[in-house]
C-alpha cells in the first residue's frame, strides 16, 4: 500500500480498534452505548483535523469503558476535564468487590460440573473422570479450611450414579460396544462414585431425604460470611424471609407456576393432579414422589393415607422405567417400608378393603365405612402387585449386581425384610378372603424357601415370627421345614389356577429331592404326568421343570441309585444346553446369530447366581453314572451290531475321543479324572479307578461328602466284578466265588449275591454251585442264523412299538395331569398307552430329546424303567 492510503486509513484503524477494546469490556458491566460508524477514508491533507478528531473519539470510548454498572454513559467532556472523570471512576472500582474466596471455589465447582455435564451428553467417561478428580480435588480443599459440603456436589454425586447405571445397561443392550479407553474410564468412574459416595454417606443420605431443608441449612452456615452491596443486601432479606414464610406455609410451586398448598383439606385435590401428570412427558418423577411423601405427612385419616400410599408406591415403582436396570436400593427400601405401612393399615382397619376391581367412585371426596351401604370402603388398588414387583426388581439386582463381590451378599440380606414382607401380605389376605391374591402370594412365598437349605429357612421364618401381623401357616420351633412347604404346597394344589398348581408341585418335588427323599420326589413326578404336557407351559414353568429333574437326578446319585441317576440325567445332557436350559447362561450356537430382542429376553430370565444349581458338579454325577452302567456294558457286547447300542452317547463319545489320544497325561479337569477311571474299569484295575474319582475336587461341594466318596467306591467294586466277569467268563469253565471276593475286597455274601442276579437277569450263561462255592459257565454260542433272528425279533419289536405310539397319537387316547380335574389316574388303556410311549422315546435316544423343546420330556427314560420295575415286580 502506498503512503497516501496508509495515512488516509489511519483514522479508520483507530476507531476499529476502539470498537474492539468495547466490545473486550468486563460482563459486570452494562450495555454500553453503540460504537461510532466508521468514517471514510481521508487525504493527507485533511490529516490534522481527521487527527484531533480521532482523538477525541478515543478519549469517549476509553470514558464509557470506565462506567459505573448502572448503564449510563457520562457525557462526553473536554480534554481537561478526562482526569478527574477517570479519578472518580476508579474509586467506584474500589467499592464494588462483591465475590469472597468461597464464592470463587463455588464458581470453579459449577463450571467443572457443567464440563461433566457437556461429557455426559456425548458419553466421554475418560473427560468425565478427569472432570470428577479435578472435583473431588476441590471438595477436599474446601473441607481442609473448615467449610460445609456444598449441596451442588452432593446433586452431581447422586446424578453420576445413576448415569452410571444408564451407561451400564445401554452398553450391555447395543450391539456396539464402546471403546477400550472409555469402557476403562467408565469401570474406573463406578469404583470413584462408589467410594466417595461411601465417603460422604451421611452427607448424601440427609441430601436425597430432603435436599430442600439442606440446602437451607447450608445457606444458613455461609449466609454470615458473604459480602454484597449494601443495597443488594435489603433486597437479599427480603427474599430470603418470604422463601421463609412459604415454607412455613408448606406451599410450593411447580414447574408449570402453579401453587400447591399441602394440607389435609387439598390432599386429593393434589392428588388428582400428581395422578394426572403421571407419565407424561418431562415430569420430574423425583419431584412428584417428594410431593407424595409431604402429602402422606400432612394425611389424617385412614383413607387419606391407603389413597397416598397406593400413589406414592406406585410413584417409586415409575422412577425406574427401563426394563434391564434394577430400581435404586434406597427407592426399592422405602418402597417396601410403604408395603408394609399400607398392609398394617389395611389390616387394622377393617372397614377398608384394597381390591383390583371395584366401581367408581368420586376420587375428590372424603369416604368412610359409615357413608357406605355395607359399611366397607372399595379402594381400588393391589398390593400382591406391589409385592410381585418388589420380587421382581429384588431378582432383577440380583442378576445385575457382580455376584462374587460384598454387594451382592449386602443384597442379599434384604431377602429377610422381603419375606417378612410377603408373608404380611399373606396375612392380610387371609383377612379378607381374598382367594386368587391370596394363591399368587403363597407361590411368591413358596418360590424363596423350596430350594434354600432348613439353616436359611429358619433364619427366614424367624422374622415372621416376630410380625405384628402373622400369617396363618407359619415355621415353630420344633417343626420342620418339610411340613411348612407341605402345608404350602397343599392350600395350592386346591387352587383353581393350574399354573399355581404346576409350580407348586415342581416345587414339592424339588424339596423332597434336596433333603434326598428319593423315592418319593420321584412318585410324584411320575403321578402327575407333567412330563408329557411340560412342553405347552411357559418358559419359566420350564425352567423350573428342568431344575426339579436335575435335581431328582442329583438326589438319586447320592442316595447310590446310580442307574436311576444316569436315566434321569440323560436328556439333558444330550442337548448340550445344560447352563441354558437351567437358566444359568446364555447358549451362543456356533453358526446361529442371536437377535438383540431375543438375547435380551434371555438374560432377563437368567437366575440370580445363589439358586444356581453346580454345573462342574452334575456333569461330574451324570459321567460317573454313565462310566458304571456304560463299562459293564462294553464288556457284555460280543458283535459290533451290540456296540451301537449306546445308553450315553455323550459319555461314549468321550471315551472314543480319549482313546484315539496318542499320549495321555495326568489328569486335570473332572473330564480326565472320569476317562481314566473308565480305561482303569475296563482293564480290571478297580482300586486305580476308584482313587481317580474320589480324587476329583468337585466332591466337597455335595452334601455328606464322605458318605459319597463311600458309596462311589462300593459301586465301583462291584461294577468292576461285573466287568471282569463280562470279558473274561468265555476264558472260564468254573470259577471260585472266594478269589472274586479276595480280588475285588467284597464280602462272600455280597459276591454271591450279585453273580446271582447276573445269571438270574441272563446277563451271564453259568450256573451256581453253592456247595462248591463256584461258578459253573456254560458256553453257549449262536449260529449265524440264530443271531440274524434274534437282530430280527428285536427290529419287529421296536416297528410294533412305534406303531402303537403312532396309533395312539392319532386318537388322542392320552392325557395331561392338568386336564384331570378330579385327580382320577385315568382307564388302564391310557396308562399302557403312556408307559409304551415312554419306553419308545427312551428307545429312540438321544436325537429327539436334543430335537425337543426347553425341558420337553426329560423324565421318559426314567418313567419307562420304573414301569418295567413295576410290571415285573407284579
Amino acid at each position: 500500500m502506498s503512503r497516501f492510503f496508509r495515512q488516509a486509513g489511519d483514522s479508520y484503524s483507530e476507531s476499529s480498534s476502539s470498537e474492539e477494546e468495547e466490545l473486550m469490556s468486563s460482563d459486570d458491566e452494562a450495555p454500553k452505548a453503540a460504537a461510532p460508524t466508521t468514517k471514510p477514508a481521508m487525504s493527507r491533507f485533511l490529516k490534522n483535523a481527521g487527527d484531533s478528531s480521532s482523538s477525541d473519539s478515543d478519549s469517549s470510548d476509553e470514558e464509557s469503558e470506565m462506567s459505573d454498572d448502572e448503564g449510563q454513559e457520562k457525557p462526553r467532556g473536554g480534554r481537561f476535564l478526562r482526569g478527574a472523570s477517570s479519578g472518580e471512576d476508579s474509586d467506584e472500582d474500589v467499592k464494588r468487590v462483591v465475590k469472597s474466596a468461597r464464592d470463587k471455589r463455588l464458581d470453579e465447582m459449577e463450571a467443572t460440573g457443567k464440563a461433566m455435564d457437556n461429557a455426559l451428553k456425548i458419553n466421554d467417561w475418560v473427560a468425565i473422570s478427569t472432570e470428577f478428580d479435578k472435583l473431588a480435588r476441590m471438595v477436599q480443599r474446601q473441607q481442609n479450611v473448615s467449610e460445609p459440603l456444598p449441596p451442588f456436589f452432593l446433586r452431581t454425586l447422586a446424578n453420576l450414579e445413576g448415569s452410571l447405571t444408564a451407561a451400564v445397561a445401554k452398553d450391555k443392550e447395543s450391539k456396539k460396544k464402546m471403546n477400550a479407553s472409555n469402557a476403562r474410564a467408565l469401570t474406573a468412574m463406578k469404583q470413584k462414585v462408589k467410594k466417595t459416595s461411601k465417603e460422604y454417606e451421611r452427607e448424601l443420605k440427609r441430601f436425597q431425604e430432603d435436599p430442600e431443608a439442606f440446602e437451607k441449612e447450608y445457606q444458613a452456615t455461609v449466609a454470615p460470611e458473604v459480602v454484597v452491596a449494601p443495597p443488594k443486601v435489603k433486597k437479599d432479606k427480603r427474599v430470603t424471609e418470604g422463601d421463609e414464610e412459604e415454607d412455613d406455609d408448606f406451599t410450593t410451586v411447580t414447574k408449570g407456576g402453579r401453587e400447591i398448598t399441602f394440607s389435609a383439606d387439598n390432599i386429593f385435590k393434589n392428588l388428582k393432579v400428581v395422578q394426572d401428570n403421571r407419565g407424561k412427558k418431562n415430569t420430574d418423577r423425583m419431584e412428584q414422589i417428594r410431593i407424595l411423601e409431604k402429602l402422606l405427612q400432612v394425611s389424617e385419616t385412614a383413607y387419606q393415607r391407603i389413597r397416598v400410599l397406593l400413589a406414592l408406591i406406585a410413584a417409586r415403582f415409575d422412577y425406574n422405567s427401563s426394563v434391564a436396570t434394577h430400581m435404586p436400593f434406597d427407592l426399592w427400601l422405602a418402597a417396601q417400608k410403604e408395603v408394609d405401612q399400607l398392609i398394617a393399615i389395611a389390616a387394622k382397619e377393617r372397614g377398608f378393603s384394597i381390591q383390583e376391581t371395584v366401581e367408581d367412585y368420586d376420587e375428590l371426596a372424603e369416604r368412610s365405612p359409615a357413608t357406605e351401604k355395607d359399611g366397607i370402603v372399595r379402594v381400588r388398588g393391589s398390593v400382591m402387585s406391589f409385592v410381585d414387583r418388589l420380587d421382581d426388581e429384588f431378582t432383577k439386582s440380583l442378576q445385575n449386581i457382580d455376584p462374587h463381590g460384598t454387594e451382592y451378599v449386602d443384597r442379599l440380606g434384604d431377602e429377610k425384610v422381603l419375606y417378612s414382607t410377603i408373608c404380611r401380605a399373606q396375612a392380610l389376605y387371609e383377612i379378607t378372603k381374598q382367594e386368587d391374591p391370596l394363591g399368587r402370594v403363597i407361590m411368591r412365598r413358596l418360590e424363596h424357601i423350596y430350594s434354600k437349605p432348613d439353616p436359611v429357612v429358619v433364619a427366614l421364618e424367624a422374622a415372621v415370627v416376630t410380625s405384628d401381623i402373622k400369617a396363618s401357616v407359619v415355621l415353630s420351633s420344633d417343626s420342620k421345614t418339610s411340613s411348612l412347604i407341605h402345608t404350602l404346597c397343599i392350600h395350592l394344589y386346591k387352587s383353581g389356577n393350574s399354573l399355581l398348581r404346576t409350580r407348586a408341585m415342581l416345587c414339592h418335588i424339588y424339596h423332597y429331592a434336596l433333603h434326598n427323599d428319593f423315592h418319593t420326589a420321584r412318585d410324584m413326578l411320575l403321578m402327575s404326568h407333567l412330563q408329557e404336557s411340560i412342553h405347552n407351559a411357559d418358559v419359566a414353568t420350564q425352567i423350573l421343570y428342568n431344575r426339579t429333574v436335575v435335581q431328582l437326578g442329583l438326589s438319586a446319585f447320592r442316595c447310590g441309585l446310580i442307574k436311576e441317576a444316569q436315566a434321569t440325567l440323560q436328556d439333558i445332557f444330550a442337548t448340550q444346553r445344560v447352563k441354558e436350559l437351567l437358566a444359568q447362561g446364555v447358549h451362543q450356537q456356533r453358526f446361529q446369530v442371536m437377535s438383540p430382542e431375543h438375547e435380551k429376553a434371555e438374560r432377563q430370565r437368567q437366575l440370580p447366581f445363589h439358586m444356581h444349581i453346580n454345573t462342574e458338579l452334575l456333569e461330574a454325577a451324570f459321567l460317573v453314572s454313565s462310566m458304571l452302567v456304560e463299562i459293564p456294558l462294553l464288556a457284555s457286547i460280543d458283535s459290533e451290531e451290540q456296540r451301537r447300542k449306546v445308553i450315553s452317547k455323550p459319555f461314549r463319545r468321550l471315551l472314543d475321543f480319549a482313546d484315539r489320544q496318542v499320549f495321555t497325561g495326568p489328569p486335570e479337569s473332572t473330564r480326565d479324572h472320569i476317562m481314566q477311571a473308565s480305561k482303569a474299569l475296563q482293564n480290571g484295575e478297580w482300586e486305580k479307578c476308584r482313587d481317580l474319582v474320589q480324587s476329583i475336587k468337585i466332591w466337597s461341594l455335595m452334601p455328606e461328602c464322605a458318605a459319597v466318596k463311600e458309596m462311589l467306591a462300593k459301586r465301583i467294586q462291584e461294577e468292576g466284578l461285573r466287568t471282569y466277569l463280562f470279558t473274561y467268563a468265555p476264558h472260564y469253565s468254573t470259577l471260585a466265588l472266594t478269589l472274586l471276593a479276595r480280588t475285588f475286597s467284597l464280602p462272600l455274601r455280597t459276591v454271591t449275591s450279585l453273580v446271582s442276579k447276573m445269571i438270574w437277569n441272563e446277563e451271564l450263561a453259568a450256573s451256581l454251585d453253592q456247595a462248591a462255592g463256584v461258578v459253573v459257565f456254560n458256553r453257549v454260542e449262536f449260529t449265524r442264523t440264530q443271531q440274524l433272528a434274534q437282530t430280527l425279533a428285536d427290529k419287529v419289536n421296536a416297528l410294533v412299538e412305534q406303531n402303537e405310539k403312532a396309533l395312539d397319537q392319532k386318537l388322542g387316547i392320552s392325557t395331561s395331569w392338568n386336564e384331570r380335574a378330579d385327580g382320577g389316574k385315568g382307564d388302564k388303556r391310557g396308562e399302557q398307552t403312556q408307559e409304551r410311549s415312554r419306553r419308545g422315546d427312551r428307545r429312540g435316544g438321544a436325537r429327539g430329546g436334543a430335537r425337543g423343546g426347553r425341558g420337553a420330556r426329560f423324565a421318559q427314560g426314567l418313567g419307562s424303567q420304573m414301569a418295567g420295575n413295576t410290571q415285573r415286580n407284579r
